[in-house]
């Protein structure tokens, strides 16, 4: 009799870690971003710039489209590595070089922001 309460006191451990291993993991709802003000803060863009994207003043996230749709609408972005971007007539001032990554380019135009 003693052998038999042993072997179902197992069962019932037993049993109760499949249940625990069956429940699902209770998901996360991640909170929503709010969006940085400064990146809506409207700039107005220097001479140069405004040569590009326009003498108004906007966010920098609206320059940073802007100056994407210029790049993309004249071929400017390298066909082999296509974070190059290079530097036409209009860009050269801003830009300083000829040939200018992606990621040194929002830096060098932020420069151009007040």
């Amino acid at each position: 009799m003693a052998a038999k309460k042993r072997s179902s006191k197992k069962a019932k451990k037993s049993t109760a870690r499949r249940r625990a291993a069956k429940r699902p993991a209770k998901k996360r709802t991640a909170a929503k971003r709010k969006p940085n003000p400064a990146f809506m803060k409207a700039m107005k863009p220097s001479d140069q710039l405004a040569e590009v994207v326009g003498s108004s003043a906007l966010p920098r996230t609206e320059v940073t489209k802007k100056l994407w749709a210029y790049i993309k609408r004249k071929g400017l972005q390298d066909k082999t590595n296509r974070r190059n971007i290079h530097a036409d007539e209009a860009l050269r001032p801003i830009f300083k070089k000829d040939v200018v990554n992606m990621f040194e380019m929002t830096k060098l135009v932020n420069k151009h922001l007040s």
